[in-house]
């Protein structure tokens, strides 16, 4: 079976949203490397990247995220990622692979775009759920 990767770009408010969809691997991270890049240059610094489509990633894919964030930060943006539990047919695998890796404690992650857009909602807790206040 043969899964195609797509990267999807919307404005949602101040937010620019990054659908990804299919496998995020070495052959296909330098896709959403060069969309992130794409779109820093257009001066857009509040970025979502909504991985709940995403059935696959590799260490190069966990590498683009990393590098995501760090570009994010160094024009003194915002980076969050939607992994929800449940999602790319049989739960969300990037957020069991940045778990397993250690580095999901970097990112600011959310259930779903409208959290991920809402100045008001907290990120969700690597183990529980919402962060409380």
């Amino acid at each position: 079976m043969v899964v195609a990767f797509n990267v999807t770009g919307d404005e949602q408010g101040e937010w620019t949203v990054l659908s990804v969809s299919g496998e995020l691997d070495l052959v296909t991270s330098p896709v959403l490397r060069a969309r992130v890049h794409d779109a820093v240059a257009e001066g857009r610094h509040s970025l979502v990247l909504d991985l709940s489509e995403v059935y696959f990633c590799d260490s190069s894919g966990v590498g683009v995220l990393i590098a995501s964030r760090r570009l994010i930060r160094s024009c003194r943006g915002d980076l969050r990622l939607i992994l929800p539990a449940q999602g790319a047919a049989d739960g969300s695998h990037v957020n069991r692979v940045l778990g397993a890796l250690g580095v999901r404690r970097l990112f600011e992650v959310h259930p779903d775009l409208d959290s991920a857009t809402d100045e008001e909602a907290g990120p969700l807790d690597e183990e529980a759920g919402p962060l409380s206040a």
